[in-house]
């Protein structure tokens, strides 16, 4: 019999998942590890997960990144979704250039982001902190909204919400009965990645961050300087389990809303 030999599609997609998981696997395992340097195993351990959350500037800095990031990825839905519906609705020669000015924030690099935020707000004295944080966030989460929305809104038949207000609805009954629900999915996944690039973000959070707040990647970012303590794997491997219910859950519902509609 013989042996069934691996294409090179096989090994190529085997050396990727290798590369990809492999330090995050890594990062798992020692997170476990009884001993402070991530160089050799010393035997298991839950001590830095307690030390984790006994950490009350790390515990602080994550309150900050998830309460930034919701705030951030709230404000980029309405202003992207309304932006998207609005340049859907409208024709003028300028159309185009409007539509590249308003993805430009995610197509410039981060470094010239934080640094143009970082002269506009000086030159509006505003206090660096929450008020900056919030401004940039939001301002470089809006793309992805209106992005997302924007694709959306071009598989969707225009005459269902003219046959609306034909039938009596106002303009506004018409967005909320028949325009929301149908772009409903996109917004969801433009705030689930505004969320994400928002939470993740070091480099424009340095430049508009305030002297008493601090990030989650910033904090991290800052102990790097001294070398990753175990405190920081056991946090993103609670982060990874985190992320790993949030994507199972959404699996489940959206596989259980289409076995729905096919009964």
């Amino acid at each position: 019999m013989k042996k069934k030999r691996l294409s090179f599609s096989e090994i190529y997609l085997a050396l990727v998942t290798l590369i990809t998981y492999l330090p995050i696997a890594v990062v798992i395992v020692f997170s476990f590890n009884d001993s402070k340097l991530p160089v050799a195993w010393k035997g298991f351990t839950l001590r830095w997960y307690e030390r984790l959350f006994h950490d009350a500037a790390l515990m602080e800095a994550l309150r900050n990144s998830i309460v930034l990031g919701l705030v951030s990825c709230l404000f980029a839905a309405v202003i992207g979704t309304l932006g998207a519906i609005g340049m859907a609705r409208v024709h003028f020669k300028s159309k185009g250039m409007m539509e590249y000015l308003s993805t430009m924030p995610i197509m410039l690099p981060e470094i010239i982001l934080g640094m143009v935020f970082m002269a506009f707000f000086s030159m509006l004295k505003l206090p660096f902190g929450w008020p900056t944080l919030i401004i940039a966030h939001t301002s470089f989460c809006i793309p992805y909204v209106y992005l997302m929305v924007k694709a959306r809104l071009v598989g969707i038949d225009k005459s269902i919400e003219e046959a609306a207000r034909d039938l009596g609805a106002s303009p506004s009954r018409a967005f909320f009965d028949i325009t929301l629900p149908l772009i409903l999915p996109a917004v969801s996944s433009g705030c689930v990645l505004s969320f994400a690039m928002s939470f993740d973000d070091v480099v424009i959070s340095i430049f508009v961050n305030g002297p008493t707040l601090s990030t989650l990647p910033i904090k991290v970012y800052t102990q790097m300087r001294t070398g990753v303590t175990p405190e920081i794997n056991a946090l993103c491997t609670l982060i990874l389990i985190a992320v790993i219910l949030i994507l199972s859950l959404s699996s489940f519902l959206r596989n259980r809303e289409t076995s729905d509609d096919d009964k």
